[in-house]
This record gives C-alpha cells, structure tokens and sequence, in this order.
C-alpha cells in the first residue's frame, strides 16, 4: 500500500490535507480530502470504450451526505440515505459544472466521479472542497482530463474578502457577496453566488481573489499527480471518422447553412425545419444504403457544419439567429393579476420563453424545515420552478423533479431572496411554471417572480430582474458577447452568464464557461453589457407595477405579529392551552407563538381582516397591564351575594363589591346584574400583596338627589 499525502495552508488557519492509496483503491482514483473534522471520499471510474452511438460525454457526478457524518439518524420513518437532498443536488451541479468542459471533446466513454462525505465539521460547509476533492481524484487516475480544477468559496464579510470562511462566518450579518469560483490555472470556468446588491467591480474583485486561492491548490494537485505516475492517461479512440464524408458535407451545405442563420428568423422552429431541410437535401443525394449506414456520422458533421456556419456569421455580420443587434433585448410583454384565486400571479414574455409565476403566502407552520447533515435552518422563502416538456413542444410525459428544475430554481430564489423583507410575518412560495422556453426560463423566473410579489403586496426592498448572456469565440482573439440568449445560442456558444440585479447591483450570478481562457477584459466586457441589459428588462417590469401593492388581495390570509414580554407568554396560552384555544375557536385565527431573544413573538394567522383584528385586541388585552384612574367596559361572569365577578380586560377578573355597584345601599344582587351583561366600571387601584383589583361602578353614576 503506497499512501501519497498532500497539505496546503489556505493562509487562514485552514490546513487541507489530500490522501490517496489507502481508501478505495479500486477505482480508477481516490482521494480523501480532510480540513478540521470534515472528511470527503472522491473516487472516480470510467470505461475504456464508448458505446455506439454516443457522441457526446455521458459524464455522471454525484455528491452524496452520510447522517453518521454528524452524529445523526435520518429523518423520516425510513431510517437510510435515500434519494438525493435539493442540497446533494446543488453541490453534485456545482462539480459537473466544472468538470465537464474540461474532458476531451472526442472522449465518449461513461465516467461517474462520486464523493460522499464521511465526516463533518458542523461548522466546515463542504460545498467548498467537493470540487478539488474530484480534480484530486481524476488526477490521480489515468482517465483522460484536462485539468487540474479547483473550487473555493469566496465571501465578503465586514468588507474583507476571505477563502472558504466558517458556516458562523457565512451566516453573519456583515456578508454581502458569497460566491463559488471554479477555475483552471489560466480563466475562470464557473461561478455561482449570491450578493447583497454589489457592484460589476466588486464581484470581479471577488472573482480574481478567488483564482489567486485556486491556483495553489492546483500546483498541489499536479504535484499528487506527479507522485501518483498518473501525468500519462490512457488511450482512447471514440469517435469513427469519414474526412471525404465530412468534406461532402462542408461542402454541400456549409453555404447554406450561412444564409439561414443570417436571415434572422426569430420563429425557433422555422430556423429549424430550415436546417433540417439542407440536411435532408444532402442526404437525398447519396443512395439509400449509404444513407442508412453513415447516418450516425452525418448527424454529426452536418452538426458541426451548422455550429461553424452561425457562429462565424455572428462574427463576422454581427447577425444574430433572430435577426437582433449583439446588445438587443426580445421583446417583452408582462401582466400581472393574470390568476383571479392565488395570492399573487404575474405573466413574463420575453420573446419565446414565457413563464406563468404564482405567490402564495402561509403561516410560519408552513415553512419548510431543512434537516440537512450539515445545514439546519427554517426556510420561509421558497421558489419552485418547473419545465413540463410541452415548453419546447415536445410529446413527452413529465417525469417528475430533475435536477435542472432545482438549479434554476435555486438561482432565482438566491436573487429574489436579498429582497425579501426579513420581518415578513409570512411564509412565502412562489412557484414558477414554464409555459414556452427558448433560452433564459430560469431569468424569466425572475423577473415573474418580482411582478408577482408585487402583486401580492409582498413588500420587497427593489424589483429585481435577470438576463442571460452568451459569447462566441474563434480561438484567435476575436469574440462577439450576446445579450439576452436564445436556446440554440447557448447551446451553440461558448458560455452561459446569468446575472439578476436590482437597479442598485447584482444579486445573484451564475456562469458558465465551454472554453478555456476567459479573459477579464472580456468577463468585465460582459458583466457591462449584462447590466444595460438587466436595466433596460427592469424598466420593462416597473412599467407593468411599479412598487408593491398596498394591501393584500382580499383572497390572501392575514398576519398580524406583535411582540410580547416573555412573563406574559403563559398568560396567552392558559392553563392547558384553554386561553389560546378559546381565541381561536371564538375569532376562527390560528395563533403561535415562540420565544425568541426573551421576548414572545405571537403570530396570529386569519382568512379575514375581522377575525385578525379581534383576536389581536383580545391577546393585546391580556398583555396590557390594568391602570388605576381608567374605565373599563366589564362583562359580568357571575353574581355573588356580596357583589359581581367581572372580566374587565381579556384574562382580568376583580370583584365588584357590592358596596361600590350603586349609590343606594343593597341587601343582596338580587335583580341587580344579569351575567353576561356589560358594564362600565373604573378601576379603583391593586392591592400591591395580593394584586387584586378594586373595581367601582358607582363612581360613574350620577348620585341621586338629596
């Protein structure tokens, strides 16, 4: 057993430490990855052969928490790791994403990179080290790569930028930029975060910190793999070829493929069924036979013809497939109160991409709890995204939650959640539904989303709207930057760059990067034109609704919250929860109430604005301290001999004595009161031992003439 063992210093305290030739020792490479307590097993195992068919890299990244991690049991009735967590998910995307554009284009074979975490720092967030734990792996395989990569987290806090801070560093209120950098030794290939309204230049700071941090950790990497004798990777041949074959096609079709792509057509399928057409002439001329056997291939070249065809025209005409300008935005049409019963609903079109979001606002008995092994918290800000295949029109059954769904849904909620107010009574969910997509659904999400909690009289900090852009490169320094992309120019190019902002700076950002040698002129060359972009579709959104709707739709339950002194939480409860169980069966709300800081937070949740308000005094009225001098309108609870018990505040009974119920002198209450009867009564004083109260009706009345 040959154990190969790396550190490196992150220059905060943090050593990293990776091992490989002890664990897992069969897979075509392993490394365990520890820093503090956290511990990250990354094997990865491929074939040596693609299979027929594929032209493509069936790459397959998994990330998986162990509950033992933590000391923990799963939650549920079925006590085992089951499917995948939205956070499992999360973080296998994040690796993929970085990994995949850095295979060889002609390596076709099945690969699956997995890490599990076997142990865990509460404190440590392992999303940060999921990515150089695989590069490590792969490095010290012989599985064809072209890395090394690395990821670290990069954050702001208090206005210091720092690598791969502390969960308790994270959750500090002095955080305004938090970011996942992955990148090469040369550029950046992916980015993703969260900001609190940052500027292009900050996030661009952010982003070369974070570099400077990857780049010595993949000197590390090189030097395992130097040790490891794994520099040299195995031999492959995937891809059959046909060079005459390929040339026929370039030949026949290169041209044509030029003229439909500069003849802008903004109908997706128009442009479609045009290259289908110039497929199909090609494949006309040669004989059925031949047709039939070299098919796989001429799918191929005829794509590659396509691809080469439309990117040098946007090069060189600066045409675009639709027909539109570099920098244009499609247009846009939005509505908002589109759905008469939700709480809140808005319509974003933006060219062929449309989505239809809903608002629903619910109790904090509504929010979702997150049992994670190392993430626990209470979620009251929920966005859903869906993508049911008729949006692209294709007969196809839905299939259930992908995990494209919870990327994009991911994106949008971290750019809508920097606007949430964080004293919103509310429970909030919106879901948004993709109804037609050809590019940027997850920044439509956005910019619905905002529309429809407008709508719902959410009180949001600022609009918030969202664009994709892409890039076209010749590999010779000359590139063209697309503002707001279609499905086929994201497919076709060579990135992917999401950016959601308010009108003050960004909030959210996800990039996506196909080549290698990003520049920064060409990253601060994009973000620029990003934000044009993202103003000119906020305009777009502010023209529809301009602020947040005054008040709730009539449909939307009401929350009250008030804060009350810790003392007093038993007295709105009850004995045996009698008090609070009385309210809400008499107001029809539903009331919780929580300790927090001290003080008791009491929600009072109702359909109605009647129920709310009354519940509302009645709990206000026990809380309220009785004062001496005041009148008080009294509810007679029961008649004794020697006077009346009266409720003259919520959960306040005293004694009426009957001496102070009227001026005459009385034997007895007999006809006196009724119960339930209501009356005026001023409170006298509190006796300071026994806090009863001295309650007088008399002084109230007009004495009788002499």
């Amino acid at each position: 057993m040959k154990v190969i063992t790396k550190k490196i210093d992150l220059g905060n305290g943090k050593l990293i430490e990776i091992e490989t030739g002890k664990m897992a020792k069969q897979a075509d490479g392993s490394v365990m990855l520890k820093v503090g307590s956290t511990m990250i097993l990354a094997t990865v195992c491929a074939d040596r052969e693609a299979k027929d068919g594929v032209d493509f890299m069936p790459l397959t990244v998994e990330y998986q928490e162990k509950f033992a991690a933590a000391g923990k049991y799963p939650g549920g009735f079925f006590k085992r790791e089951a499917r995948p967590t939205e956070g499992e998910i999360l973080i296998s995307r994040l690796v993929d994403r970085a990994l995949r554009p850095l295979f060889p284009e002609d390596f076709h074979a099945n690969v699956v990179v997995h890490m599990t975490l076997f142990s865990a720092d509460m404190n440590e967030l392992p999303d940060a080290y999921a990515c150089f734990a695989a590069s490590a792996a792969l490095a010290c395989s012989t599985v064809p790569f072209g890395g090394p990569i690395s990821e670290v987290r990069v954050a702001r806090i208090d206005g210091k930028l720092m690598i791969n801070p502390f969960k308790s560093e994270i959750e500090s209120a002095g955080i305004d930029i938090d970011l996942i950098v992955a990148a090469t030794a040369n550029s950046i290939v992916m980015v993703e975060g969260e900001m609190n309204e940052v500027s292009e230049a900050d996030m661009l700071e952010a982003i070369a910190f974070a570099h400077e941090a990857i780049k010595k950790q993949l000197v590390l990497i090189k030097e395992l793999e130097a040790e490891c004798g794994t520099t040299e990777k195995f031999a492959y041949s995937h891809e059959k070829s046909d060079e005459d074959l390929k040339k026929a096609i370039y030949d026949a079709c290169y041209a044509k493929c030029e003229e439909v792509a500069g003849r802008g057509v903004a109908d997706k399928y128009v442009r479609k069924d045009s290259f289908s057409a110039i497929k199909a002439e090609f494949v006309a001329t040669l004989t059925p036979e031949e047709a039939k056997e070299k098919s796989f291939l001429i799918g191929q070249y005829f794509h590659k013809c396509e691809k080469d065809a439309v990117r040098n025209v946007m090069l060189t005409k600066q045409i675009r497939l639709d027909g539109r300008k570099m920098d244009e935005i499609r247009p846009i049409w939005c509505e908002v109160d589109y759905l008469p019963s939700p709480h809140g609903s808005a319509v974003f079109t933006r060219g062929e991409t449309q989505s239809l979001t809903t608002v629903t606002l619910g109790t904090s008995l509504d929010a979702q709890t997150m049992d994670g092994v190392v993430i626990e918290e209470e979620r009251k800000f929920m966005l859903h995204y869906n993508f049911p295949p008729f949006s692209v029109g294709e007969a196809r059954t839905p299939r259930g939650l992908g995990r494209r769904e919870v990327g994009h849904g991911n994106l949008a909620l971290r750019a809508l959640e920097k606007v949430i107010p964080t004293d919103t009574p509310y429970t909030i969910r919106v879901v948004s539904d993709i109804l037609e997509s050809n590019g940027s659904s997850s920044m439509a999400t956005v910019c619905a989303g905002t529309l429809a909690l407008m709508d719902a009289g959410v009180k949001i900090k600022a609009p918030v709207s969202g664009i994709a852009m892409g890039l076209i490169t010749d590999g010779k320094g000359s590139y063209a930057i697309l503002s707001d992309i279609l499905g086929d120019e994201d497919h076709l190019g060579d990135m992917d760059f999401k950016v959601c902002g308010t009108s003050k700076g960004i909030t959210a950002c996800q990039m996506d990067i196909k080549i290698d040698g990003l520049s920064h002129e060409l990253l601060t060359n994009a973000l620029n034109q990003a934000k044009a972009g993202r103003l000119h579709i906020l305009g777009k959104l502010v023209e529809t609704l301009a602020e947040p709707r005054a008040d709730y739709k009539p449909q939307a339950p009401r929350v009250e919250r008030i804060v009350i002194d810790k003392e007093y939480i038993g007295a709105v409860i009850g004995p045996g929860g009698k008090i609070i169980q009385e309210i809400q069966k008499v107001t029809g709300t539903t009331i919780q109430i929580e300790e927090k800081d001290e003080k008791g937070i009491v929600e009072i949740f109702s359909p109605n604005l009647e129920g709310i308000n009354k519940a509302l005094r009645w709990v206000k009225g026990i809380v309220a301290v009785p004062e001496v001098g005041e009148v008080y309108e009294a509810t007679v609870k029961s008649i004794m001999p020697y006077g009346a018990f009266v409720e003259f505040m919520p959960g306040k009974q005293g004694l009426l004595h009957i001496s102070e119920v009227s001026h005459a002198r009385l034997e007895n209450m007999d006809g006196v009161l009724k119960e339930n009867e209501v009356i005026k009564v001023k409170l006298l004083g509190v006796d300071n031992k026994t806090g009863k109260f001295k309650l007088s009706r008399k002084v109230l009345l007009d004495k009788p003439a002499q």
